[in-house]
C-alpha cells in the first residue's frame, strides 16, 4: 500500500489510485460477493477500516448537537445493531461524531468493490430489485462518487445513505424482495419490505421531507447529525446518478445556446471564451462540455485532487497555475482557432480579477461551485488556502461564513466589470446568485431582481423545458459497452425518424441531440455504469424506450435497461431559482408539480419513485421528484412506459402552459391533438391595459 509515509504526494497517490481502482478485495468470488451482499448487517464486528487519506472525503461537519442530542444520535445509530455490540460501537460512533460531525459507521463499509456490474451478479429474486442494486452500486463507485466513504455522490452533501448500516440493510432487503413487495426508504433508512403487488413500485424513496418551518441550513445539519434526515441532492438519493455525463450534456446544450444568444455576424469565426469554476463532482463536466460545444474554456478549482482527476480522465487538456502563462495560452488558442480546455488550480475570484485587470475578453461566464452548500465545502473563499478553509469549516464556522461572503462580494464585483465589457454571465442553478445576494454583493438590479439570469430563465426553460425536452437517461443492466452501442444506434434511428415530421419550433433541439448521441461514444463519456443521456420530449422518450424494450425482447440488447431522468427536467422539480424560474404567474414557489409528478408516475408503471427536499440550489429551496423504470422486454412494460412517460413530461408542460409560457402552450396544443383523452385547462390571456384600467378605477373610487 502506497502512503504518504513513503514520500508520495497526495496528488500522485490520487492519480495512481484513479488509474488502478482495483483493490485486492475486488477479486473475491462471485458467490462470496453475493453472500456478503445478502448478509446485510452482520451480528459480529467486522475489522475496523483504516481512514483512507487517498480518497476524497467530506469535510468535517460543524458541531451542532447539544449533549442531549448527541446522546440521541448515538441511540439512533445503535438501533441497527445487536445489544451485544453496543458497548464497542457506542464509543466508536461517539468518536466519529466528534471527529467527523456525523456517524458514518466506517467499520461496516463492505470489503468488496462497489461498482456497476451485470444485474445477474447481484443476489436477487426480482430482476427489478437487481437493477436497483446496480444503480445504488454505481452511485457509490469510487470512480463516480465525490466522497464515497461518506456515501456522498456529488454536490458536497448529496447522499445515497447516511451510514453504512443503511446501505447494508437496503441491499439485503433488495436481495430478498419479490415482485409482490415494495421497499420503503426514509432519508436513507430502509423502513422495510411491505406486501404490495406487481404493478406497484418496487421502491419508494423520500429524502429530507421535513416540516417546512424546519428547513433551514442549520436544521439540515442537526437532523443529519441526528441520523433522521439527509440531503439526497437530485439523483444521488434516488440512485439515478450516472456520473458526470449528465451534466456534460446539459452544460454542452447550455453553452451551445449561450453562444447562439450572443452570436455576432462580425465575429462568427472567432472562438468564444468560457470561464467558470468547479472541477469536482458534477462541475467537472464543464471543460468536457465546452470542448464538445467548440469553445475555449478556463475552469478554476481549489481542490488539487479534483484537478488531477479531470486531467487524468482527459476531460481537461492542460493544467496551468501561472495566470500570465494561462492568458498566453488563451490567446494562442484563439489565434489557432482551436477549442482548448484549461484548468486553473486556484481560486475563481483571483482568476476573474486577473482577467479583468489584463483586459482578457470573456464571452461567456458562469459558476458551478456547490453554493447550495456554502458553509460546508461547497464554496472556498479567496485569500485562504484549501487546507485552512477545511479547518475553519468546523473549528470557526462563523469566520468561515464571513470569508465566504467577502469572497462572493469580490467575485460579483469582478463579474460585473466583465459584464460591462460584454460578457454574457448566467447562473447555473447552483444558488450562486442567491448566496451572493445574501452576502450583500452588488447582484441586484434597480427593480430588486438579479442582474443575471438563471440559465433556465434564459436558455433551458424557454428553449427546452417548455417544449418538453429534458434529460432522458438510460443504463444498460448488462454493464456491456456493446449493449450501450446498440442503444445509441436505436436512439439515433428514432430521433432521425421523428425529426422528419417535427415542427420548426423543435428542429434545433432535435438536431442538437442527434449530434450529441452520434458523438457520445467517441467522446468517451462513460464513468461507471454503461449509461447515456440525451434531451428528448415526451414522444421521443416513449419511442426510444419502446424500441429498447422491443430490442430486449428480441435479443438485440442482452439484458434489461433502466430508464430515468435527471430531476432537473420539465416536470420533476419545483425550484424558484432554477427549474421553475421561467414560470412567472407567481406559482414558482409552490411544489404541487413535483409531488404530483411522483404520485402519477407511481401508479402508471415506475419501478421506483423518489421525492426530495433539496437539490441543485439547496435544502429548503426546492422539491424534487424522480423515477426509475426497468425495461425488461415484456409486452406489458410497453404499456407502462408509454403511460408513465406521457404523464412524467406533460404534467410539467400543462403547468407551464397555465403560467402562460408560449412554448408550453404550443407544445400542449400539439399534445392534445396527438393524444385522445388528454384535456388540459388552457388560460385565456388577459390584456394588461384592461387590468391596469380596472386597478385604476379601484384606486380612483377609494
Amino acid at each position: 500500500m502506497i502512503s504518504n509515509d513513503e514520500g508520495v504526494s497526495d496528488d500522485t497517490l490520487f492519480f495512481f489510485l484513479t488509474l488502478q481502482m482495483q483493490p485486492k478485495s475486488s477479486y473475491m468470488s462471485a458467490d462470496d460477493f453475493k453472500m456478503q451482499v445478502a448478509e446485510g448487517i452482520p451480528d459480529y464486528l467486522p475489522d475496523p477500516k483504516p481512514y483512507d487519506h487517498n480518497i476524497n472525503h467530506a469535510p468535517k461537519r460543524k458541531d451542532i448537537l447539544n449533549a442531549a442530542e448527541k446522546k440521541l444520535a448515538l441511540k439512533n445509530a445503535l438501533g441497527y445493531f445487536p445489544v451485544s455490540l453496543h458497548k464497542t460501537l457506542s464509543r466508536e460512533f461517539a468518536e466519529e461524531l466528534r471527529e467527523r460531525g456525523r456517524i458514518y459507521m466506517y467499520r461496516f463499509r463492505p470489503d468488496y468493490e462497489i461498482k456497476a456490474r451485470h444485474l445477474d451478479d447481484f443476489p436477487h429474486r426480482s430482476v427489478h430489485a437487481a437493477a436497483i442494486m446496480l444503480m445504488i452500486s454505481n452511485n457509490l463507485d469510487n470512480a463516480v462518487a465525490q466522497h464515497p466513504h461518506e456515501l456522498i455522490t456529488y454536490g458536497g452533501n448529496g447522499a445515497v445513505f447516511q451510514n453504512w448500516a443503511q446501505y447494508r440493510l437496503t441491499m439485503k432487503y433488495l436481495s430478498e424482495m419479490t415482485d409482490e413487495q415494495t421497499l420503503v426508504v426514509y432519508s436513507g433508512h430502509p423502513l422495510g419490505l411491505f406486501p404490495s403487488h406487481s404493478d406497484a413500485p418496487r421502491l419508494v424513496v423520500t429524502n429530507g421531507m421535513v416540516i417546512p418551518n424546519y428547513s433551514s441550513q442549520d436544521h439540515w445539519e442537526k437532523f443529519n447529525a441526528l441520523g433522521v434526515s439527509q440531503y439526497g441532492q437530485m439523483t444521488a438519493g434516488s440512485y439515478m446518478y450516472i456520473g458526470p455525463q449528465g451534466i456534460v450534456h446539459g452544460t454542452t446544450i447550455t453553452i451551445l445556446n449561450a453562444c447562439r444568444k450572443i452570436k455576432n455576424d462580425n465575429d462568427k469565426n472567432e472562438l468564444k471564451l468560457f470561464v467558470s469554476s468547479g472541477l469536482g463532482g458534477m462541475s467537472g463536466a464543464q471543460p468536457k462540455a465546452a470542448g464538445i460545444a467548440g469553445v475555449i474554456s478556463v475552469i478554476a478549482e481549489v481542490n488539487p485532487k479534483a484537478v488531477q482527476t479531470r486531467y487524468s480522465q482527459g476531460w481537461v487538456d492542460e493544467v496551468i497555475s501561472d495566470k500570465g502563462r494561462l492568458a498566453e495560452k488563451i490567446l494562442e488558442a484563439k489565434r489557432s482557432h482551436r477549442p482548448r480546455s484549461f484548468a486553473f488550480p486556484g481560486n475563481i475570484v483571483d482568476l476573474w480579477e486577473y482577467l479583468a485587470q489584463n483586459n482578457i475578453k470573456v464571452d461567456i461566464g458562469s459558476d458551478q461551485t456547490s453554493l447550495h452548500n456554502p458553509w460546508a465545502g461547497g464554496y472556498y473563499p479567496a485569500g485562504v488556502s484549501f487546507e485552512e478553509s477545511n479547518r475553519l469549516i468546523s473549528s470557526d464556522p462563523e469566520k468561515f461564513r464571513d470569508l465566504v461572503r467577502e469572497s462572493l462580494r469580490r467575485q460579483v464585483k469582478a463579474i460585473n466589470h466583465h459584464s460591462e465589457r460584454g460578457t454574457y454571465f448566467f447562473d447555473y442553478g447552483n444558488a450562486f446568485l442567491l448566496e451572493a445576494s445574501r452576502a450583500g454583493a452588488d447582484i441586484l438590479d434597480p427593480s430588486g431582481e438579479f442582474r443575471y439570469p438563471s440559465y433556465v430563465q434564459d436558455i433551458m426553460g424557454p428553449m427546452c423545458f417548455d417544449y418538453g425536452f429534458g434529460p432522458f437517461r438510460w443504463v444498460c443492466c448488462s454493464n456491456s459497452p456493446a449493449d450501450l452501442e446498440t442503444t445509441d444506434r436505436i436512439a439515433v434511428e428514432i430521433l432521425e425518424k421523428l425529426i422528419k415530421t417535427s415542427p420548426p419550433e423543435i428542429i434545433q433541439q432535435m438536431s442538437d441531440n442527434i449530434r450529441w448521441i452520434m458523438e457520445a461514444g467517441r467522446n468517451k463519456l462513460v464513468v461507471g455504469s454503461q449509461a447515456r443521456i440525451l434531451y428528448a420530449d415526451a414522444e421521443g422518450r416513449a419511442e426510444i424506450a419502446g424500441a429498447f424494450n422491443t430490442a430486449i425482447r428480441d435479443g438485440r440488447i442482452s439484458a434489461p435497461v433502466v430508464i430515468g431522468r435527471d430531476h432537473h427536467d420539465v416536470s420533476g422539480t419545483d425550484s424558484p431559482y432554477r427549474e421553475t424560474s421561467n414560470i412567472r404567474d407567481g406559482s414558482k414557489f409552490t411544489a404541487d408539480m413535483a409531488v404530483h409528478n411522483v404520485i402519477g408516475d407511481s401508479f402508471r408503471g415506475a419501478t421506483w419513485v423518489s421525492l426530495h427536499n433539496g437539490g441543485g440550489v439547496g435544502w429548503g429551496e426546492v422539491i424534487n421528484g424522480g423515477f426509475g423504470m426497468v425495461l425488461d422486454g415484456r409486452q406489458d412494460t410497453e404499456r407502462k412506459l408509454r403511460m408513465m412517460l406521457h404523464w412524467d413530461v406533460n404534467n410539467g408542460i400543462a403547468r407551464r402552459s397555465w403560467a402562460g409560457n408560449p412554448g408550453a402552450m404550443f407544445t400542449l396544443g400539439r399534445e392534445m391533438e396527438r393524444t385522445p383523452g388528454l384535456k388540459v385547462t388552457v388560460p385565456f390571456a388577459a390584456d394588461d391595459s384592461v387590468i391596469d384600467e380596472a386597478l385604476s378605477d379601484q384606486t380612483g373610487n377609494s
